[in-house]
């Protein structure tokens, strides 16, 4: 086969979700949200929650905790939580394979009308931030919205990406790696990509949050189905009833017990639902609090045959991060048992329009925020130093990327910048020159951009600065909304198909919606 451009059945969902174009070609159409989108499913991170909740009775069964396959994954010399707090980040893959890269069986499939197997990539479209107390109390968690629109680093042709294709993005260039080393058995390139997609997903979702992840665990299309069938059935509440071909659901309103399947589409859907994907995160949140709910109150703790149910599931499609204490975590973890747990939405600032997909426009600075407060944690300290500029900045693009000058010149225009011109060049790196009497505001600028200050230019006017922008220079996600929050190019700022006129600014509340309160079982839309 050809592995000089990703297969659909390689790649992450939203196929071709590796977006490799030649220079200069057409964006793909905009993705759609009709029938065509159904396979690109969410996936609750159940697997985690029944590991975090179980409590002591980790303690009690200690012997099968063994069998857990582990992931090298977690940076050993990234920041670590203070003060014996632990932050675990939860990953659900929309993949309808094995670890060993082996597609599902069709029995399953159906099932869990996931289609016939081809559809699944590797995003990871449930990303939920626990944050668990060193002293007890309230746990708190928080959902990634899986389209936020986040820089990454270290992946070719990629400045920028949806938060959930990273994972995907880095697997797939890591196998193409791998294979130009030699390396050709399906299971060893199956399980060193998933590695590059766990270490990617990671640094990306720890770089835009800026708050360190201590653990993680990750659970798979199939993980789910078995965890949810294991428990023997989990009550959950809807508002109203619904009925969806596309995820399967079909469910009366009120409370009601459902199976493994009918759990699976419980927090698939999203046709249907005003807010679409934030909805369907509210849907995971409810689910995730019945779980704890269940597991505190239907005899699990003290059942072994149960408690084995859920090991023998775990140990089939769960991984988790190598050399965690799960026995010790659980002591720390009672509010999960006790039901002192709440979810939030990370905010969204709109929508936008990015080489034809739909994305969430995303604040850093309210996000990072917005993390910090639900976590008890100070306040996010200033990226930079006040700057009260006032020199002309003009911007040559040669990094390739269109819009890209325009975005930087915006991005400064807070600090006091004025744009000056905009245009292109021939191939550079980044530098920052300046004229007569702007040196002080070319340090700054320099600052801002991450990229060197260069000498005096008198070619340059008074009181100009002139940023190059290099091959390599991507834009510090520090810069806030003005910066890497603004997609680059024509179509910055254009609302998605189907959303209302002038959607880049959600109502007060957020589109996110409100907090779910993980302390019985919450009835939602």
């Amino acid at each position: 086969m050809d592995r000089s451009q990703p297969s659909r059945a390689e790649t992450p969902a939203e196929a071709p979700t590796v977006r490799i174009r030649p220079a200069g070609a057409a964006p793909r159409r905009a993705r759609g949200r009709g029938p065509g989108t159904a396979g690109k499913v969410a996936l609750s991170a159940l697997s985690v929650m029944v590991l975090a909740t179980t409590g002591v009775a980790w303690s009690v069964a200690g012997g099968l905790l063994g069998g857990l396959s582990t992931s090298d994954a977690l940076d050993a010399g990234a920041p670590k939580s203070a003060g014996g707090d632990t932050n675990v980040l939860l990953i659900g893959l929309d993949s309808r394979k094995d670890q060993d890269g082996n597609q599902l069986p069709k029995e399953i499939l159906d099932q869990l009308h996931a289609g016939d197997g081809t559809q699944g990539g590797y995003n990871t479209n449930t990303l939920i931030l626990m944050h668990i107390p060193a002293g007890g109390g309230k746990v708190k968690a928080v959902s990634i919205p899986r389209d936020d629109y986040v820089p990454v680093k270290g992946i070719p042709g990629y400045r920028n990406a949806k938060i959930k294709e990273a994972y995907g993005l880095a697997k797939y260039y890591a196998e193409q790696d791998l294979v130009k080393q030699g390396v050709t058995g399906k299971a060893e390139l199956e399980h060193r990509g998933r590695e590059a997609g766990r270490k990617k997903t990671l640094e990306t979702v720890r770089e835009f949050l800026d708050v360190p992840i201590d653990r993680f665990a990750e659970v798979n299309l199939a993980g789910f189905f078995d965890l949810a069938n294991a428990l023997d059935g989990v009550e959950v509440c809807l508002k109203r009833p619904v009925r969806d071909s596309f995820s399967g659901a079909n469910f009366p309103a009120g409370r009601q017990t459902l199976n493994g399947a009918q759990s699976l589409a419980f927090v698939r859907q999203r046709h249907g639902l005003d807010n679409d994907d934030l909805d369907r995160t509210h849907r995971q949140q409810a689910f995730l609090a019945s779980v704890a709910h269940k597991l505190r109150s239907a005899g699990t703790f003290t059942d072994l045959g149960k408690l084995r149910k859920l090991v023998d599931a775990a140990r089939k499609d769960v991984v988790v991060s190598g050399g965690w204490d799960l026995v010790s975590f659980a002591q720390q973890a009672q509010g999960l048992t006790g039901g002192n747990l709440e979810f939030s939405t990370l905010p969204i600032a709109g929508y936008q329009t990015v080489d034809g997909q739909d994305v969430n426009k995303v604040d850093t600075g309210q996000v990072r925020a917005a993390v910090r407060t639900a976590f008890g944690m100070d306040p996010p300290v200033p990226a930079t130093p006040e700057i009260r500029a006032s020199s002309t900045v003009d911007v040559r693009n040669a990094n390739g990327a269109a819009g890209l000058a325009a975005t930087v010149a915006k991005a400064l225009e807070p600090y006091g910048f004025r744009t000056g011109t905009l245009d292109t060049a021939t191939a550079a790196d980044s530098s920052v020159t300046y004229g007569e009497g702007a040196r002080a505001d070319a340090a700054a600028a320099a600052r801002l951009v991450k990229e060197p200050l260069g000498r005096l230019d008198p070619g340059l006017p008074a009181g100009h600065v002139r940023i190059v922008l290099g091959p390599k220079f991507t834009l510090p996600p520090e810069l806030g909304p003005h910066g890497a929050d603004a997609a680059p190019g024509p179509s910055t700022g254009a609302a998605p198909s189907g959303a209302p006129s002038g959607a880049a600014a959600p109502p007060a509340d957020g589109l996110q919606g409100g907090v779910v309160d993980g302390g019985g079982i919450p009835c939602v839309d």
